[in-house]
C-alpha cells in the first residue's frame, strides 16, 4: 500500500514519538477549555469571561512557540521536547492544588501555553525523519496528535463530575511524566531534509514574505480548529441546553473530525498541490460556519460544525505539507512562527464568540464574522497562484 510504503521510508519511531508528544501536549493544552463549563459555573463568569478563559492557553501557546522553535533548531527536538513536557506539568499541579480564582486560572492558562508550543517540537521531529516526497503524510500523521483535544474534551467532563475539575488536572500530571519518558526513548534527532545543518537567523526569516503568507493561512485553519475545540462545549451548553457531559461529547465529535482529517489534507496536498486544495477548503469552511451562524436546530448545527472542523483539519495538513519544502533548514523556527499565528487565531475566535455574545445577545455574530474572514482570504489564495511551482508553493 502506498501509505505503508511512505511510512517505512523514514524513521517511524521518531514519527511515533512526535505523535505521542503532540497527543499529550494537546490533552494538556485544551484542558481549560474542556472544563470551561465547570470552571465558569464555579466562578460565575459572563460570556466574555468564558471566552477569554478558554482562549488564554491558546495565546500562551503563541507566546512560547517561537522561542521553543528556535531552541529546537539549535538543540534538537529530542531534548527540547522532553523539557517542554516536564515544564507543562507545572501549571497542571498549580490548577490541581491552588486554582481557586479566575486570575489564578488565567495564570494557569498562560503557562499551559508550553504544551501548545509542541508544534515547534513534534513537526520538526517528524519532518526531519522523512524525505521530502512524503512530507505531507509524515507531518499529517504527527499533526493528528491534536486528537489529544478529543480525549480531553470527551473525558474531562465525565471525570470532573466524579473528581471535581481540580482533580482532573491532578490526574493528567502523571500521564505527562510517563509519556515524556517514552518520548525520550523513541525520538532521535535527524539532519534537515536538504542536508544543511545551518538554519538562517530568525531575523532573516522574518524578512521572508512567504512566512507571513503561511501565518495568515494557518491563523484561520488552525485558529478555527483549536478555537472551536476549546469553545464548542460552552456554545452547545449555552445555546442548545445540553448537559455538561453531552456538550463535551458533541464538541469532541467535532474535534475528532478536525483531528483525523489532518493527515488526509497532507496526503491530498502531496498528490494535488497545496493551493489547489486550499482553494476548495476555504469556501467550504465559510459556507459551513455560515450555516452555524444561523443558529439552526441542534442536529443541523452539529452537522455543519462537524464538517467545518473536518475542512479546518484538512487545511492544517495542507499548510504544513508546503512549509517544510519552503523552509526545510529552519523548520523548527518556522513551525514556531506559523504555529504562533495559529494560536493567535485560536485566541481571537473564542474571545470574539464570547464578546459578541455579550454585545449582541447572540452567538450568530461571531460565527458570521469567522465565515466572512474565510471568504476574505480567498482573493489572496487566487492572486498567489503560480503555475510551475513545486506543489503550488506561493511566492509573494
Amino acid at each position: 500500500m502506498p501509505i505503508l510504503y511512505a511510512l517505512r521510508s523514514g524513521h517511524w519511531p521518531s514519527l511515533l514519538a512526535a505523535w505521542l508528544h503532540f497527543e499529550v501536549s494537546f490533552m494538556t493544552w485544551v484542558l481549560v477549555g474542556a472544563l470551561g463549563i465547570f470552571i465558569a459555573a464555579d466562578f460565575g463568569l459572563t460570556a466574555t469571561q468564558k471566552g477569554f478563559l478558554v482562549a488564554v492557553p491558546l495565546l500562551g501557546g503563541s507566546l512560547f512557540r517561537i522561542g521553543i522553535g528556535v531552541l529546537t533548531d539549535r538543540y534538537g527536538p529530542r531534548r527540547i521536547g522532553l523539557a517542554s513536557m516536564l515544564l507543562a506539568a507545572i501549571p497542571l499541579v498549580w490548577a490541581w492544588l491552588a486554582g481557586e480564582s479566575l486570575s489564578q486560572m488565567i495564570g494557569v492558562g498562560l503557562l499551559l501555553g508550553v504544551a501548545g508550543a509542541s508544534f515547534a517540537v513534534s513537526l520538526p521531529l517528524a519532518s526531519r525523519a522523512y524525505p521530502l516526497a512524503h512530507q505531507g503524510l509524515a507531518m499529517g500523521v504527527a499533526g493528528s496528535g491534536n486528537s489529544g483535544a478529543i480525549v480531553s474534551i470527551a473525558l474531562a467532563p465525565l471525570l470532573a463530575v466524579k473528581l471535581g475539575w481540580h482533580g482532573v488536572f491532578g490526574l493528567l500530571t502523571p500521564v505527562v511524566f510517563v509519556i515524556a519518558g517514552v518520548y525520550w526513548l523513541l525520538a532521535r534527532d535527524h539532519e534537515p531534509t536538504d542536508g544543511s545543518a545551518h538554519p538562517r537567523e530568525f531575523s532573516v526569516l522574518l524578512r521572508e514574505p512567504d512566512a507571513y503568507w503561511f501565518c495568515a493561512l494557518y491563523a484561520i485553519t488552525f485558529g478555527g480548529f483549536v478555537g472551536l475545540s476549546s469553545y464548542l462545549s460552552i456554545f452547545f451548553f449555552d445555546q442548545y441546553g445540553l448537559s455538561r457531559v453531552e456538550a463535551g461529547w458533541a464538541a469532541a465529535a467535532c474535534a475528532l473530525a478536525g483531528s483525523f482529517s489532518r493527515p488526509v489534507g497532507g496526503f491530498m496536498a502531496d498528490r494535488h498541490g497545496g493551493l489547489r486544495v486550499l482553494a476548495l477548503l476555504y469556501p467550504a469552511i465559510a459556507v459551513l460556519t455560515g450555516v452555524a451562524s444561523l443558529l439552526v436546530p441542534f442536529p443541523a448545527a452539529l452537522t455543519s460544525l462537524f464538517l467545518a472542523m473536518l475542512c479546518l483539519g484538512m487545511g492544517n495538513g495542507v499548510i504544513f505539507q508546503v512549509v517544510p519544502q519552503r523552509f526545510s533548514r529552519e523548520i523548527g523556527t518556522i513551525s514556531g512562527l506559523v504555529g504562533a499565528a495559529g494560536g493567535i487565531g485560536g485566541f481571537l475566535l473564542p474571545s470574539a464568540l464570547g464578546l459578541f455574545k455579550d454585545l449582541s445577545g447572540t452567538y450568530a455574530t461571531g460565527f458570521a464574522i469567522f465565515a466572512a474572514v474565510c471568504v476574505l482570504i480567498m482573493p489572496a489564495v487566487v492572486m498567489c497562484w503560480r503555475p510551475g511551482l513545486q506543489n503550488m508553493v506561493p511566492r509573494i
